[in-house]
């Protein structure tokens, strides 16, 4: 045995790639040398292609025969690939268009898969004119829809009350606390416990269909057909207008709000065209999606804050000023949500404006 491996210290696989522990990547390179010949497997190849906001890290290998493909890497028991396979098969009995599971060690959490290129939409959309982000955000929105009519919702767990809430305590724990040091007294955490109940039972009020979670445009690649579908291991049977609130409000662009309501009439006019169960009227629509998107934008303050604090990924909280401007947008203009108002404003610093409403 060596001193790298007695101690797990960090180390490099013979390709290059760093290991944080030794004995993990003895356990992959095992993993992978039987593949190599069923695949075409070019192990020298093998180096970084992404990493995420989890522990998952994805690696690019070449092959004799054809594309590349990606391995993931996630480590138990931080992480758990078995929702990664259940909804990838999901994903393509809908017809959609996903990564394809080519092997798996579901117990160590090695997966192999197919490749679906590296032109994320985020950097699309980025270079985008106008015409052409138009076309992107309507495949999106297309392939959103398709999402919804094929990916049966009762194959997913549900995004019950205790996750809604759990994902809103991230909010004040991290962001609230541990990012601006700000202690809330009796009558402020009463105030933020009243805006939960009220995201909460909007969130279970709409209509249930299965829900990617975080249908964004860094999940989304330019592909072939477009768009190809990344990130999904946290799908749920949940609210109909939460993927749409994904889309619109990103974490790394947004819109202006004229743009917001155009993709969303149009979604909502194709939705109603499917049977799907979105609101007959579409400024009822456009408050559920603005509603949970609040809660999702208070989530994602606080999973910013909590991977620049827990996870030492400090460039997550560059955008802590987008979500806080959603979410000041938003609890602007519906009375029951304005008391928020006061909870946010030490944090963000911003005074509420007006905007386009549907009530």
């Amino acid at each position: 045995m060596t001193a790298d491996h007695a101690s797990g210290a960090p180390g490099f696989s013979p390709c290059g790639v760093l290991w944080q522990d030794s004995a993990r990547r003895e356990a992959f390179e095992a993993w992978l040398a039987p593949l190599a010949a069923r695949h075409g497997l070019l192990q020298p190849s093998l180096r970084q292609a992404s990493a995420d906001a989890s522990f998952r890290r994805y690696l690019r290998i070449d092959t004799e025969r054809g594309p590349s493909l990606i391995v993931m890497d996630a480590p138990p028991p931080q992480e758990d690939v078995r929702p990664f396979v259940h909804v990838a098969s999901l994903i393509h009995a809908a017809g959609l268009h996903g990564p394809a599971v080519l092997a798996s060690d579901v117990e160590r959490g090695f997966l192999l898969l197919s490749d679906l290129g590296n032109q994320l939409y985020l950097d699309a959309l980025r270079e985008a004119t106008a015409p052409q982000a138009d076309t992107l955000m309507r495949e999106a929105i297309r392939a959103l829809l398709q999402w919804q009519l094929n990916v049966p919702a009762r194959a997913l767990p549900p995004y019950s009350d205790a996750l809604l809430e759990r994902d809103l305590g991230l909010f004040p724990e991290w962001c609230v606390q541990r990012e601006f040091g700000i202690q809330w007294a009796a009558a402020e955490q009463a105030t933020w416990q009243r805006v939960c109940n009220l995201l909460v039972a909007s969130a279970q009020a709409q209509p249930r269909v299965a829900v990617h979670r975080d249908w964004m445009p860094r999940n989304l690649m330019v592909a072939d057909p477009n768009p190809a579908i990344l990130d999904f291991q946290d799908a749920v049977s949940g609210p109909i207008a939460y993927d749409m609130a994904s889309l619109l409000r990103d974490a790394f662009i947004s819109w202006e709000e004229e743009r917001e309501i155009d993709w969303a009439v149009r979604y909502w006019e194709a939705a109603r065209r499917a049977t799907l169960p979105v609101a007959d009227d579409f400024g009822e629509y456009w408050r559920q999606l603005e509603w949970i998107g609040l809660q999702r934008h208070l989530k994602v303050l606080g999973i910013f804050c909590r991977l620049k604090h827990r996870d030492g990924k400090p460039k997550y909280s560059e955008d802590l000023p987008r979500f806080f401007a959603y979410a000041t947008r938003v609890a602007t203009r519906y009375r029951e949500l304005r008391p928020l108002l006061a909870l946010i404003e030490p944090m963000s610093g911003m005074k509420p404006e007006l905007g386009f409403s549907m009530r």
